[in-house]
């Protein structure tokens, strides 16, 4: 099990370095789409081995309008005035509004509206298809959309991305071994009995590890970076365990079978669904406004 972990990291690691090193935000958005289209199904198939049929495919377009609006966000410069944002044209002082991410919840809710009062499906299915279908829109598809906003930073966006990235990868290896080798104190057996609290500080010094690094490669003053390599951290390891939740409701050990060593591609970014947006947020809340 663990060559093939290791064989189909081999792969996937180079090509999704290159496309958040070198690729534009625009081309990263694809990225992204896929990613997050192929997690959300997964998401809708341990759903689904619990009797809760998603709106899927209205879902999955929600998705991908979030996506492409984190993407105008991030491109277009503008002022927010409310919840809603405004372009402002200098020559003729004419202010237009823009439709931000947080309007394709909205867009989504009346979809689902439409659906459940003219689908033939059976009543008792309603409420379980609406939920899971939120569910999936709200956990999965709207945190993996910071990446597209973190990405769109300017000058600096791809390698916060990439550190992002990399603090989930070393700290998931690290965790991976070290629990392995010598991890004895289960750290939540009732969610993922082989995680250690060993793999856990392992997990959270290699992210540390990574920030030391990264200080050499980013104007960032290190104390920051240390504190979004331990937030993130931390965010990721609440995603891992939360997405062991979400499987061990369904009764699968797995989320898919698509990635081999990993399962499937939830499993493989369970940690980044949280962390992304735990270092965007501290980044625009915390850093942004002292630099």
């Amino acid at each position: 099990m663990t060559w093939k972990r290791v064989a189909t990291a081999a792969v996937l690691i180079p090509f999704a370095v290159g496309l958040v090193l070198w690729g534009s935000t625009a081309l990263l958005v694809v990225g992204v789409a896929l990613v997050t289209l192929l997690a959300l199904f997964e998401y809708f198939a341990l759903g689904e081995a619990i009797g809760h049929r998603a709106y899927r495919f209205w879902t999955a377009t929600c998705a991908l309008v979030l996506i492409f609006l984190q993407w105008v966000a991030s491109t277009i410069h503008v002022a927010t005035r409310g919840t809603y944002t405004f372009a402002t044209y200098a020559e003729s002082g004419v202010s237009r509004i823009l439709l931000t991410p947080h309007d394709a919840f909205f867009l989504f809710v009346l979809g689902v509206a439409a659906i459940a009062l003219s689908t033939r499906r059976p009543l008792v299915e309603t409420l379980p298809a609406a939920g899971i279908s939120c569910s999936g829109l709200l956990l999965v598809a709207f945190p993996l959309s910071y990446a597209v906003r973190l990405h769109g930073l300017r000058d600096v966006g791809h390698l916060l991305l990439l550190f992002v990235l990399v603090i989930t990868w070393v700290g998931d290896t690290a965790a991976y071994f070290v629990g392995r080798a010598i991890g004895k104190r289960a750290l939540a057996p009732h969610l993922s009995p082989k995680k250690t609290w060993e793999g856990t500080i392992a997990s959270f010094l290699g992210s540390l590890i990574v920030a030391l690094i990264f200080a050499r490669f980013i104007t960032v003053p290190l104390p920051h970076l240390l504190a979004m390599a331990a937030l993130g951290n931390v965010a990721g390891q609440v995603g891992d365990l939360l997405e062991s939740a979400y499987k061990r409701s369904a009764g699968m050990k797995d989320s898919g079978s698509l990635l081999p060593g990993h399962g499937g591609v939830l499993d493989r970014i369970d940690a980044l669904i949280l962390a992304i947006p735990v270092v965007w947020y501290y980044w625009i809340v915390i850093y942004s406004p002292r630099s």
